[in-house]
């Protein structure tokens, strides 16, 4: 059995030259040439000539391109879906690992436990995250007077009724210097920051010292802008004296915020030797957050600044190696020590959606297939074995009003019908991918409207656009359309969420066509309908992180195409990246 289903024996995922184990195990799709290239360079330069090892640094480099930071030797075999292969026996797998050069000095290779092996940059980044998380001292608890004024303060910034989760969070957060506050959507993230930082300016004034230096992060561009929007409208409900307070905030990305370098793409002007100046520092979407990243963050924070790292561990976890919010919330939770703040309540959705977004967290496949059957107002399920025209019932009729509403010149109509719905995938390629669907609408608006799209730009376009640029004030993904002005003319108009961007096609280098999007893309944005196309089960990317995400970004309705076994493999299948942080976090 191969994984790889190819009979071209040039194809790039084989390592041609390669013999023995990694012959075998590349044949068979377990690892790629990629991985089996880097172990043979690895294992000659060190005159290690144990082809186990060779083998154990390809798996090691495969599941950092996989999203781990590990590899688990205990069950790798059986977590591979080829447990017929000639595994090595963990026993000697791992005396053989342990007597390698590359276990000596420096190391290569590290293991944790005599079962996770990493690839020594990874090893080294979890432990200092481990270390400086627990080495960050806990501010004096507050006088009697302190508490007093605390909670005359709690009530003026959650004057409202039903902020109870979001008041206990605060307290929480103002009791420790490190806090990992978490929630879904709709549950009060941002009321909770904005209230947070206006009580910390507000203790600070009492106590004589300076106006709090407050630093907004997100890992991307677009986030980094829909939080210093969510912040800013949060505090614009404060009241006055809060807001004067608190003054203009702004969000920048963690690249921007710790100082990106021109000699390299992972280290940062600001690090132990050189502290960020905030007293405050805040990301938003911590999920998105790779292992390195949030090494390179805690080493450049103050030790007696406040860190609040927020974000959905449900979520899907950051493109680069690591989870890290999901190992902090089960590691620093394990310690009982208070560090966690989680809320709960979901304020945004239909009832039907809040009650599949829970089945799907809690790994209840049944319910989650009963609800979707069920059906109603704010939840749809089409399981046609050929979905396709359910499809073009459901996402031609916007097309064609984005295309009418973009010839008219009206931006504002156009920008409104791009907010209605959204298709999400799974995959870029092939038949569930985003690719074969924008071209299918394509099709679909040339066979409404009798005219051929014959270029990349017409009026009527949704656009993503793919990669920051602080020049033209958009930021990797922001949402478009393309426009026909009066003249005739095509433009380019980007509803950043600091500010609407009107552009010449010609200046948006980096965008693509937006019928359709992945899943991984829509992260932190809403769309008042969501569509959601399942791949079939055996996709390796269908898991309940991939479907909690997508359904998640419906504000009225959510339609799920695909059949009930899809949703059950979607439900049942974790996103697993093997990692040691949570392990080492609760027994520190």
């Amino acid at each position: 059995m191969s994984l790889l289903e190819t009979e071209d024996p040039r194809d790039h995922r084989l390592a041609l030259g390669a013999g023995g184990l990694l012959h075998e195990f590349n044949e068979a799709g377990v690892i790629e040439a990629a991985d089996v290239h880097v172990a043979r360079r690895v294992t000659e330069l060190a005159g290690e000539t144990d082809e186990t090892v060779a083998l154990a640094v390809a798996l090691a480099v495969r599941a950092v391109r996989g999203g781990s930071v590990c590899v688990d030797l205990t069950s790798v075999a059986e977590d591979s879906g080829l447990p017929e292969l000639a595994w090595p026996a963990t026993h000697a797998w791992l005396a053989a690992l342990g007597a390698s050069p590359l276990a000596g000095d420096p190391p290569v290779l590290r293991l944790l436990d005599d079962r996770l092996l990493y690839l020594d940059r990874y090893w080294r980044e979890e432990e200092q995250v481990c270390a400086d998380l627990l080495a960050r001292p806990a501010p004096a608890p507050l006088t009697v007077e302190e508490e007093s004024a605390l909670e005359v303060a709690l009530d003026r910034v959650f004057a409202a009724a039903g902020y109870d989760e979001q008041r206990a969070a605060a307290r929480i957060a103002l009791a420790q210097r490190t806090t990992v506050l978490t929630g879904g959507p709709g549950t009060g993230k941002t009321t909770t920051v904005a209230a947070l930082l206006a009580l910390l300016a507000e203790q600070a004034e009492r106590s004589g010292g300076a106006t709090p230096r407050i630093a907004l992060a997100a890992p991307t561009g677009k986030a980094a802008a829909r939080l210093q929007q969510a912040v800013e409208e949060e505090v614009a409900r404060l009241p006055e004296s809060d807001r004067t307070r608190l003054g203009t905030l702004t969000a920048v990305t963690l690249h921007r915020l710790l100082g990106p370098r021109p000699d390299t793409a992972v280290r940062f002007r600001h690090h132990r030797e050189n502290r960020l100046p905030h007293d405050v520092v805040v990301v938003d979407e911590t999920s998105m957050v790779s292992l390195t990243m949030m090494a390179r963050l805690l080493e450049a924070v103050r030790p007696e600044a406040r860190l609040l790292l927020v974000g959905d561990p449900d979520q899907l976890a950051s493109v680069e190696a690591g989870a890290v919010l999901a190992d902090l919330v089960e590691g620093l939770g394990a310690r009982d020590d208070g560090r966690i703040a989680a809320l709960r309540t979901s304020h945004r959705f239909g009832e039907s959606i809040r009650r599949l977004a829970e089945a799907v967290r809690a790994g209840d496949a049944d319910e989650a297939v009963a609800l979707l059957e069920a059906g109603g107002e704010h939840v749809a399920f089409v399981s046609d074995p050929d979905p396709e025209p359910r499809l073009r019932a459901l996402l031609a009729p916007r097309a064609l009003d984005l295309v009418r509403a973009a010839e008219r010149g009206d931006v504002e109509a156009t920008l409104a019908i791009l907010e209605r719905q959204r298709l999400l995938c799974a995959h870029r390629e092939g038949p569930h991918g985003v690719r074969h669907w924008n071209r299918q609408v394509e099709r679909w608006i040339t066979e409404e409207t009798g005219e051929p799209i014959w270029s990349t730009w017409y009026a009527g376009r949704p656009l993503l656009v793919t990669a920051n640029d602080y020049g033209l004030g958009v930021h990797n993904g922001d949402t478009g359309v393309v426009v026909r002005r009066g003249d005739g003319v095509l433009r380019a108009h980007v509803a950043g969420s600091t500010r609407r961007l009107d552009l010449a096609t010609s200046r948006l280098g980096q965008a693509e066509t937006m019928h359709a999007m992945t899943i991984h893309k829509s992260q932190g944005s809403q769309a008042d309908e969501v569509v959601v196309l399942l791949p079939p089960p055996e996709s390796r990317l269908l898991t309940r992180e991939l479907f909690y995400t997508a359904i998640t970004r419906a504000r009225e309705r959510v339609v799920v195409v695909g059949g009930p076994d899809d949703v059950r493999a979607a439900v049942t299948r974790r996103a697993q990246r093997a990692s040691g942080l949570r392990r080492r976090l609760a027994q520190a």
